[in-house]
């Protein structure tokens, strides 16, 4: 089944509005009809088994280009819109996708190909308005490639994962099923859609029939609070530096009742403790699910119960229903209660692999597990807790970040002889990156932070950009010859 008809089975003639802005609201009927005709367009000028890139902050555009390139039979591959043009230009190389759907300000903004068909607003509307639906073959493998979300690799290279259709349908019923959703829950959306557990979100209520408050202005608190009480949201999921910073830099948030509100989610990195403490004190009615998973198994792997989050508040819980979770150790046997191992998964939610990486692929997923590289450990109540990452990626805000990526952009600098990127704890971001600088001859340390700082800033996104810059005489090697800041 195409998941496609698998989210629209029994909202496709609902005239309810799936969309509650203000400035966009669209209907269920509506969105079914419209991503109808932007597939029937795909299949007509292009065909089937392309890849097709999507570029676009939320909105009503990404949501019909997103779910008509599902449905046309076509790869859609959703980039941040925030994406630096090397990266951009490496993703459209590796895929040799010539057709784009992009929102206006980035098609100025960002620089293609002549050869590359760029599809804005505009166009889509009129493909929309004279594009007949044609019709399409319901004889659709599942296992099929739906997308490729690419995310920061270990070689500062964006790492592809492939996501199947069955994928997304197996992933989006388990999580419907643990937050009990139904065609009441409203959810304030703040994560963006390229993002997996942004995606998560779309996906569950579309197939509900819930409705989505897209919120795209997070640095205005106020109207986050304003969407939640004016729409009566149900729902809230954010990464940790969202609950961080309505709860340290927000004068009303925890003084507001938010009757509507039944539950908030969070994922995206280790939200601290003291901050879970809070919240609940404050909202002691609201269900808070803790939750974990990766962009190779879907979205989501874990969630601890909200029933837990006092007697079990640092642990990611257990795994999701149809999900099997497990920690082997060193020797490759399963781990005994409070030894540490790696988390292994297995599911109908785990990926078909990373694109055109074979190697990659096979160190990932093994006899049908997905190595996370997370090492965690389990207690006596078959509850699981992360302990560290084994992976050198560093999560800012939920962002996943290549050290590499950074460190090649610092070392440019004539006077930096060695850099290494690291990630410290930092309340509003779960983490935030450290730059070790070495340098050649006796500099001013305030003209070289400057320096740095304004290289990072002509070549990274913001997130990307270092927040602290030490510098050292040296930067030690272990015993294998690798860099190690204790």
């Amino acid at each position: 089944m195409n998941v496609f008809d698998h989210l629209f089975d029994s909202s496709k003639h609902l005239e309810k509005d799936f969309l509650l802005n203000s400035k966009e609201t669209v209907s269920f009927h509506k969105l079914h009809s419209d991503s109808l005709k932007i597939a029937s367009y795909l299949k007509e000028t292009i065909g089937e088994n392309q890849h097709i890139t999507l570029i676009s902050p939320n909105s009503t555009f990404f949501i019909t280009a997103y779910l008509g390139i599902l449905k046309s039979g076509n790869i859609c591959v959703p980039l941040n819109f925030a994406i630096e043009q090397g990266n951009l230009d490496y993703i459209l190389n590796t895929t040799e996708s010539a057709l784009v759907f992009i929102s206006k300000p980035l098609k100025r903004k960002l620089e293609f190909n002549s050869n590359i068909h760029l599809i804005d607003e505009d166009e889509s509307l009129e493909i929309r308005e004279h594009q007949n639906i044609l019709e399409m073959n319901s004889n659709f493998d599942s296992n099929r490639v739906a997308e490729i979300i690419f995310t920061s690799g270990s070689t500062g290279e964006p790492k592809g994962v492939m996501i199947s259709h069955q994928n997304i349908i197996a992933n989006t019923d388990a999580i419907i099923t643990y937050l009990k959703l139904t065609s009441k829950d409203v959810m304030c959306v703040v994560l963006p859609f390229f993002y997996c557990y942004g995606l998560s979100l779309l996906h569950t209520h579309l197939k509900v029939g819930g409705s989505l408050v897209l919120n795209n202005s997070f640095i205005f608190l106020g109207s986050v609070i304003n969407d939640l009480k004016n729409y009566n949201c149900t729902g809230f999921a954010g990464v940790p530096s969202h609950f961080q910073i309505l709860l340290k830099k927000s004068q009303t948030f925890k003084t507001e009742a938010f009757p509507s509100l039944r539950y908030v989610t969070q994922a995206g990195g280790k939200l601290h403790t003291v901050f879970i403490d809070e919240f609940t004190e404050a909202f002691p009615t609201k269900e808070f699910y803790v939750m974990y998973g990766q962009t190779e198994a879907t979205a989501r792997l874990s969630y601890l119960s909200p029933e837990f989050i006092q007697t079990k508040t640092s642990s990611i819980g257990k795994a999701i229903p149809n999900v099997e979770l497990k920690i082997v150790n060193d020797k490759g046997e399963t781990a005994t209660i409070d030894e540490e191992g790696e988390l292994l998964a297995r599911g109908e939610n785990i990926m078909l692999g990373y694109f055109k990486d074979k190697e990659g692929t096979d160190l990932a997923i093994i006899g049908g597990w997905l190595h996370t590289g997370d090492l965690a450990k389990i207690d006596k109540d078959g509850f699981i807790y992360l302990v560290a990452r084994k992976k050198e990626i560093i999560k800012v805000g939920g962002k996943r970040v290549s050290p590499k990526e950074i460190e090649d952009v610092i070392l440019v600098i004539p006077e930096v002889e060695d850099c290494m990127i690291t990630g410290f704890d930092d309340d509003l971001l779960g983490e935030a990156i450290q730059a070790t600088i070495v340098f050649s001859h006796v500099i001013d340390q305030d003209d070289m932070k400057e320096k740095i700082l304004k290289e990072c800033s002509k070549h990274l996104s913001t997130y990307k950009i270092p927040q602290r810059i030490i510098f050292e005489k040296t930067i030690p090697l272990s015993a294998t010859g690798k860099k190690s800041i204790k």
